[in-house]
């Protein structure tokens, strides 16, 4: 009995010691307040004139045409006569590839030099207002980890894994003497892996999402200035590319293809592949098809350029030459299909090489958008639809699930830039450069981009 007490006892005094404490005091989220901006939301042609936004944590809580009461200690900016944006996304970039040329990574490149370069494209990416990345091959989720906990700075980020292809197509990187099987520099650090049956497809489409990819990247099409692989080539069965696909839809993603001739393109659609990257034989027929099955396309329009063919490493390579000269006759037609024909078109930049090198092209691809389509298409391209890519890994894949990406609403993520000025009537606050080859060094951020936030910190303000 006496046992029975003591129990009762101690457990009365515990309960009452905890009675007694004070539970922790939950610390309030920071505010941030943005005064007497005018807002491109990411969707309209049309700005939203002297508005108000207030940021809570890293959500967008509050737009308003009225004054907004925020607490006491919130941080108050004061945007009169600048554009409040979202926070731009790039759809096709390849962050861990430093070139000079595929040989010489697959050569003497470890994964230090990789990560390095990796880890200078990420924050150059973010400093040019790329708040998010979507990577089309040759990363895993290592980069990402490293941004997502504060280690490195960088943009949100959605890697591919290894690109997946067919012995001679576009993903084979491997030295031209190599045997069939041979392991590669590419392979052993997952950057490309070689599939040439219906079970490797699987198997390393699943290894993939294992090192953290959020999408799946297959090659399709052959290249322009790669080795082995005419720009023609139908590289992969209907089988292989359905098995990507299935391996993706049971992660809850989807399968972005590397297409260029329009027999690829269409085959790939029916394959169940959402995202077409590059598209450059893109027509009416196609555009049909991707409206019916809900697709997307995103083309580097780098490759219209009229000096394309100028390229050191175009013009230095025979085999390289005469591939760009067939393409750019076969592909004329794209920019006007896709005025006539419009599709869901997201941003890409497709660069490969130096961090200095890439900076330049990204701003002569912003450049590009708005000399073929506008302003208002090229911003839409470069936020919402980028947006709308980016839920296509689903709800157990997508790395930011919480909330939308490209858009300035309620409920949004607060990825945001301020610029300088009204990109609908001037582009060129975007960070444009009207150069590519040749052109000087570009500055680490552009001087029209006054503030970027993104997951509602602010890595950048000048106001």
């Amino acid at each position: 009995m006496k046992k029975v007490i003591l129990t009762s006892t101690l457990s009365m005094m515990t309960s009452v010691a905890f009675a007694t404490e004070k539970p922790p005091t939950e610390q309030p989220v920071n505010q941030i307040v943005f005064m007497n901006v005018d807002i491109f939301n990411g969707i309209e042609n049309k700005l939203f004139e002297n508005h108000h936004v207030l940021v809570e944590g890293n959500i967008i809580k509050i737009i308003s045409a009225e004054k907004i009461n925020a607490r006491d200690d919130a941080t108050v900016i004061d945007g009169t006569g600048k554009t409040l944006t979202p926070g731009f996304i790039e759809n096709h970039a390849h962050l861990m590839l430093m070139g000079p040329n595929l040989p010489a990574m697959e050569a003497d490149k470890t994964w230090e030099d990789f990560a390095i370069h990796g880890t200078r494209m990420a924050e150059m990416y973010l400093m040019q207002g790329f708040t998010t990345v979507r990577d089309a091959g040759g990363a895993n989720g290592g980069l990402r980890r490293a941004i997502d906990a504060g280690e490195i700075v960088g943009p949100r980020y959605y890697p591919s894994g290894a690109f997946l292809g067919t012995r001679g197509g576009h993903a084979d990187f491997a030295n031209y003497s190599a045997p069939v099987g041979t392991e590669t520099n590419f392979g052993r650090l997952n950057l490309s892996q070689e599939v040439d049956s219906v079970a490797e497809v699987k198997k390393y489409a699943r290894n993939n999402f294992r090192m953290g990819a959020t999408q799946l990247k297959y090659m399709q099409s052959g290249g322009v200035v790669s080795a082995f692989d005419p720009w023609q080539l139908l590289a992969g069965s209907p089988e292989e590319i359905e098995a990507a696909v299935a391996v993706a839809e049971s992660y809850g993603s989807y399968v972005m293809a590397h297409s260029y001739r329009k027999e690829a393109i269409l085959s790939a659609l029916d394959a169940g592949v959402m995202s077409i990257e590059h598209g450059f034989a893109f027509d009416c027929e196609i555009a049909e098809k991707m409206n019916e099955k809900r697709a997307y396309i995103t083309t580097n329009l780098t490759a219209f350029d009229p000096g394309l063919l100028d390229i050191p490493a175009v013009k230095n390579v025979p085999s390289s030459l005469a591939k760009a000269k067939s393409a750019t006759e076969t592909f004329k037609n794209y920019i006007p299909n896709m005025k006539k024909c419009p599709v869901k078109r997201g941003f890409q930049t497709d660069c490969v090489g130096s961090v200095d090198a890439c900076n330049i092209q990204i701003a002569y691809e912003k450049h590009l958008n708005n000399d073929f389509f506008g302003p208002y298409e090229s911003l839409k391209t470069m936020t919402s639809v980028g947006g709308e890519i980016t839920k296509l890994t689903g709800d157990f894949t997508n790395p930011y699930p919480q909330a939308k990406l490209g858009v300035i609403e309620a409920g949004a993520y607060a990825d945001i830039l301020l610029l300088e000025g009204n990109p609908l009537s001037d582009f060129s606050v975007v960070g444009t450069g009207d150069k590519w080859f040749g052109a000087e060094k570009r500055s680490e951020s552009p001087e029209t981009i006054k503030l970027i936030m993104k997951d509602g910190v602010i890595y950048k303000n000048t106001l």
